[in-house]
């Protein structure tokens, strides 16, 4: 990984907002971040934070009304692909970026078959012909581990089993050899075995393919042997950011000392009690005005009600936003 060279997608300011019925939804508040060619980097937070609505928003998935990317821009090489006009993002979509959703089963349209589906991608993007691009998605699901991928291309989703099924979206993603991969949550709905299954074959991919992958989950005990660097997002805000290791063994904001806290662990007796977060994430309908973690952190202090702090740096590659300096506050958690 070069630091010295561009970043290979570099976001500033983004702010996404929806307006529906009951008022406006804050969803993503002014976040900045970039990432290296060849990096890996996970981005996470509990449901509603603003993870996948910043993604969707980067690559122009927002539903518009009533979706409205309000400022920011998302610098991918050359383009701003927040002003991209949609000819162009089709074109770039698939082919230079892809996305992995959360839940294969409403991704892949039920009612055609798998072959026709990678098919198609491939005709599209690439050109080939049907006979080319039918070989060619038997090599992509024979390379994310489906056996007898050839003969399996004209089975439907329903016919794969939850793990296959996340496999072949994962094929999908690559049938067109993307710069950028952004996979959403991909192990949210699998069990253990088979989150672990599809971690180490995306682990093997970025190797062989020399991937630039963004990671989004709301785990951040999968992200330990994935990640290069982790950005921790709360209330549609970046709370913290750091070099994966550092984030482990240095964890600096409230909100990542509590999530890593609610992580269970080999070391611990059996009995030992999870932690928990306290109280509930907020109202995405109020705007933002203090710090939107104050309300459950137990590090609050009077400035934490009326301010919100920025993101900033606290060391070479760690930023954290938090008036506090929990390192002098911590009882050796």
């Amino acid at each position: 990984m070069n630091n010295i060279s561009a970043p290979l997608l570099q976001v500033e300011n983004l702010c996404t907002r929806f307006h529906i019925p009951e008022g406006t939804v804050y969803a993503v508040n002014g976040i900045s971040f970039n990432i290296q060619e060849g990096e890996t980097l996970a981005v996470v937070g509990e449901s509603g934070c603003g993870k996948s609505v910043t993604m969707l928003s980067i690559l122009g998935l927002i539903p518009i009304p009533p979706g409205e990317i309000t400022t920011g821009k998302a610098m991918y090489r050359d383009k701003d692909l927040i002003k991209l006009p949609e000819d162009e993002f089709e074109h770039l979509r698939g082919e230079e970026i892809a996305m992995v959703f959360q839940d294969p089963m409403t991704s892949l349209n039920p009612v055609l078959t798998i072959g026709r589906q990678i098919t198609e991608t491939l005709r599209t993007h690439k050109g080939l012909s049907q006979e080319a691009a039918e070989q060619k998605a038997a090599e992509l699901l024979e390379r994310v581990g489906i056996p007898e991928a050839a003969s399996r291309l004209g089975n439907y989703p329903h016919q794969f089993s939850g793990g296959m099924r996340q496999r072949v979206m994962i094929a999908m993603a690559l049938s067109c050899n993307p710069s950028l991969l952004i996979a959403d949550e991909p192990t949210t709905a699998l069990d253990v075995t088979i989150q672990a299954q599809i971690v180490e074959l995306v682990l093997h991919l970025r190797e062989q393919l020399h991937m630039t992958i963004i990671w989004i989950t709301h785990d951040l005990g999968v992200v330990a042997g994935l990640a290069d660097r982790v950005i921790v997002m709360y209330a549609g805000f970046i709370v913290e950011e750091a070099l994966v290791d550092d984030l482990y063994d240095n964890p600096r904001h409230p909100y990542t000392l509590a999530l890593l806290t609610a992580l269970p662990r080999v070391d611990r007796r059996r009995d030992h009690r999870l932690n928990s977060i306290p109280g509930a994430p907020p109202n995405l309908l109020v705007e933002p005005k203090g710090c939107p973690f104050a309300p459950r952190c137990t590090y609050v202090i009077d400035k934490c009600w009326q301010e919100n702090p920025k993101l900033v740096p606290i060391a070479p590659v760690h930023k954290m936003a938090c008036w506090v300096d929990t390192t002098t506050t911590m009882n050796g958690s």
